[in-house]
């Protein structure tokens, strides 16, 4: 099924979401019966404790209050982040402002997997001070950075149907979180340290070994049958993410990819990679050429810069291979010294 058809069919369940729901409900209770009787005398499966509580996304199939325009943009804004490049990419049939890429290469599953870096606390959350600009920035401005940065383009026009239907989307998304919260499952996972620096030659091995088959020999992805965008995106050179991304900081990508790839192996509960592994692998891919982009303006406030931001100048004294591939611990101690001496001293 090509993409257009594929839409095409996703757009007619979605808009006849009634007829789809009474449907399903028959489907379910005549296969509840079925796999009822199969699994009498199965064994109770264990529910693992971390995913109790983790944000569940809503349904367009099972959402009978978005209805009309809302519920169109809803629907074109998943469409735009699952499939930005067909829009908005190279040969995008709407503009033509970023790399090829697709907004869920980074926000897996359109922004709704849990550890995928997903979008639930987006809208909970924004607007929000960020150290980064020195200012409070909105959704668009959120938005704006992952064109600019992620996807090495241009932002889109704030007035455009296009940012209209990712907001409404991003909102949508996120309704049922409280304000000011972040549900369990949001953003990019936390791993332990290394009490070494990551190393990119270890890396490599790693990347031949998990990556390769699907991102290419030289990271630089496969691209669909149309020419528009990328089966797999490139992980680094001219058409991926540029030094200003966020993925670009290794505790970002060690993250991501310890609980998510090999895409359609890995998950947060059962990873592939050893955090390792993980941290070698991100250290070999962002060692790599790619984009660069004028972070001048970035973190105004040179003490805000993270631990593993890789460009200096810098307050704590360490070099920017080190605030690069690590060792991460020692500049996180001085750092938190250094607040104590601080805090004292007023």
């Amino acid at each position: 099924m090509n993409s257009d058809k594929k839409f095409n069919f996703l757009y007619t369940v979605k808009s006849n979401w009634p007829l789809v729901l009474i449907s399903g409900a028959t489907a379910l209770m005549l296969g509840s019966e079925i796999v009822g009787a199969v699994k009498k005398d199965s064994p109770k499966e264990e529910i693992s404790k971390d995913s109790v509580n983790l944000w569940n996304p809503p349904s367009l199939f099972t959402d009978t209050e978005l209805k009309g325009e809302e519920r169109e943009l809803v629907i074109y804004g998943e469409d735009l982040i699952a499939n930005t490049a067909k829009y908005l990419g190279p040969k995008g049939s709407v503009a033509q402002i970023s790399n090829g890429m697709n907004c869920q290469n980074c926000h897996l599953n359109a922004g709704k997997k849990n550890w995928g870096n997903n979008y639930s606390a987006v809208y909970s959350t924004y607007p929000k001070y960020r150290d980064r600009s020195g200012t409070i920035e909105s959704i668009y401005k959120r938005v704006s950075d992952c064109f600019e940065r992620s996807l090495n383009g241009k932002a889109p026009d704030s007035n455009s149907r296009e940012y209209q239907a990712i907001y409404a989307y991003i909102k949508w998304l996120g309704k049922d979180v409280k304000k000011g919260e972040k549900p369990h499952g949001s953003g990019i996972p936390k791993i332990p340290f290394l009490d070494r620096a990551a190393d990119p030659a270890k890396g490599k091995v790693v990347y031949e070994k998990y990556c390769q088959s699907c991102h290419g020999a030289n990271g630089e992805g496969v691209p669909d049958g149309n020419g528009i965008g990328y089966v797999y995106p490139p992980l680094w050179g001219p058409n991926s993410y540029n030094d200003g991304a966020g993925l670009f900081r290794l505790s970002f990508f060690a993250g991501y990819v310890k609980s998510n790839m090999p895409q359609n192996q890995a998950t947060h509960e059962n990873p592939v990679l050893t955090t390792e592994e993980a941290w070698d692998v991100a250290a070999y891919v962002n060692s790599q050429p790619r984009p660069k982009k004028d972070l001048s303006k970035d973190w105004p406030d040179i003490s805000k810069k993270p631990f593993d931001h890789p460009y200096g100048p810098y307050t704590d004294g360490f070099t920017e291979k080190q605030h690069k591939y690590g060792p991460f611990k020692p500049i996180i101690e001085k750092r938190e010294a250094m607040a104590k001496a601080g805090n004292k001293a007023m």
